[in-house]
C-alpha cells in the first residue's frame, strides 16, 4: 500500500506494506519523514508572526480576565443579594418604629390632653380649697388652732413654691392677666391666707421667727414681677410683710434684707396706686422702729427715696395722698434727728 502526502510543498509518497495488523516503513521514507518534521521545528516560527503569538497571549489573559469577571460578578450578586435582604429587613423595621412613633405620638397627645385637664382640675381644686382656708384664716381662733397641729410650717414651704413658681411662669410664658382664672384665684386665696396669718398675733410671732424663707421669697417675687401686672396679688403680698413688720423680731428680718429699701423705691413706681399705698405703709412701719433706724440710717435719707415719696403727695387718691404726706413727715423728722445728732 502506498501513502501520497504533502510536506512543505513537496509530495512526499510512503510505501507501506500491511501484514497482520503492522505497518513496513522503508527506512528512506522514515529519514524523509523526519526530516520533514524537523524542517517544520525549525520554519514553524517563522511562519507564524509575532502579531498573532501577541494576540494569542492576549487572548489567554482575556480569557483569564474574563474568569476572575465572572467570578467578581458572581461574588458581587452573591453581596448585592445579601445588601438586599437586609434593606428589606431595615426597612421592615423602620415602618414598625415608624408605627410604634406614631401610637406613642398618639399616647403623648392623650397624655398631655389628661394632663392638661388634671391641672385645670387640681387649679380648680386649689382654687377653691384655698378660697375656704382663706375665709377660715380670718379667725384667729383657727389660726391658733392650726399652730397648734404643727401644719403651718408645711403649708408655708408649699406656698412659698407655688407662689415662686407662678411668678416665675409669667418671665417663661409671658402670660396675659387673667384676673378670672383658677390659677390666678388659687394663689391669690394662698397669699390672702399668708396675709390673715400674719395678721394674727400668733400666727405674726411665728413667721417672725420660723418662716424666714417664706418672708425672702415674698420680698424677692415682688421685686420679680413687672410693674402693673397682678397688682392684687402683689398688695396681698404686701400687706403680709405688713403685718409681719408689725413684730419687732419680724421688722428687724425683713429690715436686714438688702433687698428692702431698693424693693421700696421700684413698688413706689409701680403705677397701681393700691400697690403704692401699701409700699409707703411698710415703709411707715419701719420708720417706727429705732433699732431698724440704725440699721438703715443713711438709706433712708437719700433723696431718692424722699422724691419718690413726695410724687403721691399730689394723688388723686386720697389714702394714697395722706399716707404719702405722713411717710415724708416721717422722712423729714429723721432727717432733722440726724442733723440734730451729728451737731450734738
Amino acid at each position: 500500500m502506498a501513502v501520497s502526502y504533502s510536506l512543505g510543498g513537496k509530495p512526499c509518497t510512503l510505501s507501506l506494506a500491511v501484514k497482520d495488523d503492522l505497518v513496513t516503513v522503508r527506512k528512506s521514507d522514515l529519514e524523509k519523514l523526519t526530516t520533514e518534521v524537523m524542517q517544520l521545528k525549525e520554519f514553524l516560527p517563522r511562519v507564524l508572526s509575532g502579531d498573532l503569538i501577541q494576540m494569542l497571549h492576549k487572548a489567554r489573559s482575556a480569557q483569564t480576565v474574563k474568569e476572575q469577571l465572572v467570578q467578581e460578578q458572581k461574588q458581587l450578586r452573591q453581596e448585592c443579594l445579601h445588601l438586599q435582604s437586609r434593606l428589606e429587613a431595615v426597612q421592615t423595621e423602620c415602618q414598625k418604629e415608624r408605627e410604634e412613633k406614631l401610637l406613642l405620638r398618639e399616647q403623648l397627645w392623650q397624655s398631655g390632653a389628661e394632663l392638661q385637664q388634671q391641672a385645670e382640675f387640681c387649679s380648680g381644686l386649689g382654687s377653691a380649697a384655698c378660697g375656704l382656708l382663706w375665709s377660715c384664716s380670718a379667725k384667729e381662733d383657727a389660726v391658733t388652732q392650726w399652730l397648734a397641729d404643727g401644719k403651718l410650717q408645711s403649708f408655708f414651704c408649699v406656698a412659698a413654691q407655688t407662689l415662686e413658681s407662678f411668678v416665675g411662669s409669667l418671665d417663661e410664658e409671658v402670660k396675659a392677666e387673667d384676673h378670672n382664672s383658677q390659677e390666678h384665684q388659687f394663689v391669690l386665696a394662698l397669699a390672702g391666707t399668708i396675709t390673715n396669718i400674719a395678721a394674727a398675733s400668733c400666727g405674726r410671732d411665728f413667721l417672725s421667727s420660723e418662716a424666714h424663707v417664706l418672708l425672702d421669697t415674698l420680698l424677692k417675687l415682688l421685686g420679680q414681677m413687672k410693674h402693673g401686672f397682678f397688682p392684687k396679688l402683689k398688695v396681698l403680698m404686701l400687706m403680709a410683710l405688713y403685718n409681719v413688720s408689725i413684730s419687732v423680731k419680724g421688722l428687724k428680718y425683713i429690715s436686714e434684707n438688702p433687698g428692702l429699701l431698693p424693693l421700696i423705691w421700684t413698688l413706689l413706681d409701680d403705677g397701681d396706686w393700691e400697690v403704692c399705698l401699701h409700699t409707703l405703709r411698710l415703709l411707715q412701719s419701719v420708720l417706727l422702729e429705732e433699732d431698724v433706724l440704725l440699721l438703715l440710717d443713711f438709706p433712708l435719707l437719700a433723696p431718692q427715696l424722699q422724691a419718690c415719696v413726695s410724687k403721691h403727695t399730689s394723688s388723686i387718691q386720697p389714702s394714697l395722698r395722706q399716707a404719702a404726706q405722713q411717710t415724708l413727715e416721717d422722712l423729714e423728722a429723721l432727717q432733722q434727728s440726724s442733723v440734730h445728732g451729728c451737731t450734738g
